[in-house]
């Protein structure tokens, strides 16, 4: 089996966890791994010193999570991919999963308990919108 699995990270312990699980599930299907992380401002701001200058911005930190992540679980038997997405995480993974035609989107089962549960969650959210199936992975504590 081939495809693509998405799977959002913001550079949480949670977020890390899930991506743990989205390879070895992307593994085992023999598919492309694409991690995803959301900036959901065009805030840039820009430093220098001299004639040296700096460009900061949130679509640049995002995508600095997301190949860090990236980098970290790259192996030999899985494709890993990344990119940073606008808008707010579930929202942006939905998108990206459309864009790409993923066939799974991968999220923490963070907030999905006590009062995260009735307000929702990024997982929730993804559940009830993602244009292909939703694994939840266990990230929360023991």
């Amino acid at each position: 089996m081939t495809g693509i699995i998405v799977v959002g990270v913001d550079g949480s312990e949670t977020a890390l966890r899930a991506a743990h699980t989205a390879r070895d599930l992307a593994a085992s299907m023999g598919a492309t791994l694409h991690v995803v992380s959301a900036f959901d401002s065009d805030r840039t701001e820009v430093f220098g010193s001299g004639s040296d200058q700096w460009i900061v911005s949130d679509a640049g930190n995002a995508e600095k999570v997301a190949r860090t992540v990236a980098d970290g679980l790259r192996s030999p038997d899985t494709t890993v991919t990344y990119a940073a997405a606008r808008g707010k995480p579930a929202e942006a993974l939905i998108r990206e999963a459309e864009r790409t035609g993923a066939r799974m989107i991968v999220v923490g089962n963070r907030r999905m308990q006590g009062i995260g549960r009735v307000l929702g969650s990024v997982a929730n959210s993804v559940a009830h919108g993602a244009p292909c199936d939703v694994y939840i992975a266990k990230t929360d504590a023991d």
